[in-house]
């Protein structure tokens, strides 16, 4: 079953963890925006899309994950201009100037790791996020737009960008649209923001599912219970709007979510299922919750199931 997984960030790499151990054929769309730490200073010099996000997806979909991480992940501490940069980070521009493009760039590194999937770059332009405040300020770039301490009203592309062909195929050919887990604003809206996406999305008869955060984040969703996340990015979708949503009704010790809120002001997304009813969604819940030395993670696994048995059903 074939399914187009669009995202970027932590939030889609943990997604793609649990998808790759059933029976889905992957294509990870990925947004490539980022333009923070290691990423930003290798766009500034060889002029090529964040290649950062696409590290976090290609670890997440190898074989050999926790070795892989540890390659990839690494970052080098020297008074050097190495200083800083992630050595996946630095593999993923070589490729990509060895083939002449990110996308077999990505392939070549594919053919070493054979990757469960397929990954693709929403594009091969340098672009820059744009970021309009609720003060009315506008931001470019965006880490600057995460790290600008007020709320996100809406962002948009400050040059329009050339939509990888590859994405349009995947979106095409799939069985399911899935829109990950994951910064809103800045990982999955930008996927959405451009025109060839929409209409491709509008003409798919595969079902959009969107996987809902289970805590709010700061400056993009605060506040904003399940049905917020839905409708923010029914916004942004053309003229199909999102299908079905994952949402998670499991319990979390109060002393955890306590810790996010004082140390993160993150709070718990509240399941409001009476709006959800309204707006005509398909509801998929359960028990998703796993913690990491302290942080709370979906049970991707989980999710994985569910969503290969609502496909099925």
């Amino acid at each position: 079953m074939k399914v187009a997984v669009l995202g970027g960030g932590t939030g889609m790499s943990c997604l793609l963890r649990g998808l790759k151990k059933l029976p889905f054929d992957i294509s990870a769309i990925v947004s490539v925006c980022d333009d923070g730490s290691s990423t930003g200073r290798l766009r500034e010099e060889f002029h090529t899309p964040a290649v950062g996000d696409i590290r976090k997806v290609l670890i997440s979909l190898s074989e050999n994950e926790d070795d892989v991480k540890k390659l990839f992940d690494y970052r080098f501490n020297t008074s050097s201009d190495l200083d800083g940069h992630a050595l996946g980070n630095l593999l993923l521009t070589g490729a990509a100037s060895i083939t002449g493009n990110v996308s077999d760039g990505i392939e070549l590194v594919n053919s070493l790791l054979k990757l469960k999937g397929k990954v693709i770059p929403l594009t091969e332009d340098n672009v820059t996020l744009m970021g309009k405040m609720n003060s009315g300020k506008v931001v470019m770039g965006e880490h600057h737009i995460t790290e600008y301490n007020d709320k996100i009203k809406s962002v948009y592309y400050k040059d329009t960008p050339e939509v990888n062909p590859d994405v349009l195929k995947a979106i095409r050919e799939a069985d399911a649209i899935i829109l990950s887990m994951g910064s809103l604003f800045t990982s999955i809206i930008p996927n959405l923001l451009c025109k060839e996406v929409k209409k491709e999305i509008d003409n798919s008869k595969a079902k959009l599912i969107y996987v809902c955060n289970i805590m709010t984040q700061p400056g993009e969703t605060d506040d904003f219970k399940v049905s917020d996340h839905v409708k923010l990015l029914n916004k942004y979708l053309g003229k199909r709007k999102v299908d079905a949503v994952i949402l998670n009704n499991g319990m979390i010790d109060a002393d955890i979510v306590k810790n996010y809120e004082t140390t993160e002001q993150k709070d718990l997304v509240e399941v409001d299922y009476d709006n959800l009813e309204k707006m005509n969604l398909d509801i998929i819940d359960n028990d998703y919750i796993v913690i990491e030395n302290g942080m709370i993670r979906h049970n991707t696994l989980r999710v994985a199931i569910d969503i290969l048995s609502y496909l099925l059903d």
